[in-house]
């Protein structure tokens, strides 16, 4: 199963819509596997997003991620970056889809009230960042088989 980070920005916990999002993720079937709030530094908010130094949006962008309380979450699942990446929708809110978590609820590219790895391996690194191994949490949900097809045995389809 392929594992990805998810940000709920400040935007979005100072709107309190930490549940309604993670709701979303939860019924489609992903599984959360570490869950925290926290402050984030400006030194993590710096490696995070070093991929838009030198951008014109990236000072407003850590000034932003660093001004509140985001939570920080890792979910499971088949092909998990692209679900989560679908379910965000596109990262400028009024050209997101209606029922994508953007679409419903945010009208701004900054304030767009989550973020999601880009790939398996940004997955990975993103993680780490975040979270130490301890923290990732190794479960087996009761409903998997009601969420994913094993008719081909071991590996969902």
């Amino acid at each position: 199963m392929e594992r990805t980070l998810v940000l709920i920005k400040p935007d979005a916990v100072q709107r309190r819509l930490v549940g309604s999002i993670l709701a979303r993720f939860e019924a489609k079937g992903l599984q959360l596997v570490a869950l925290k709030m926290l402050k984030v530094s400006e030194e993590l908010a710096r490696r995070h997003y070093a991929a838009h130094e030198g951008k014109p949006f990236y000072e407003p962008l850590i000034r932003f991620v660093t001004g509140g309380p985001t939570v920080a979450l890792v979910l499971e699942g088949k092909r998990a970056v692209e679900v989560v990446r679908r379910l965000m929708g596109p990262t400028f809110g009024p050209d997101a889809p209606p029922g994508s978590i953007r679409g419903d609820f945010a009208l701004s590219n900054r304030f767009n009230l989550v973020h999601g790895s880009d790939s398996p391996e940004s997955a990975e690194a993103e993680i780490a960042l975040f979270f130490g191994p301890e923290e990732l949490v190794e479960w087996w949900p009761d409903d998997l088989e009601q969420v994913y097809d094993f008719s081909e045995g071991g590996e969902p389809v």
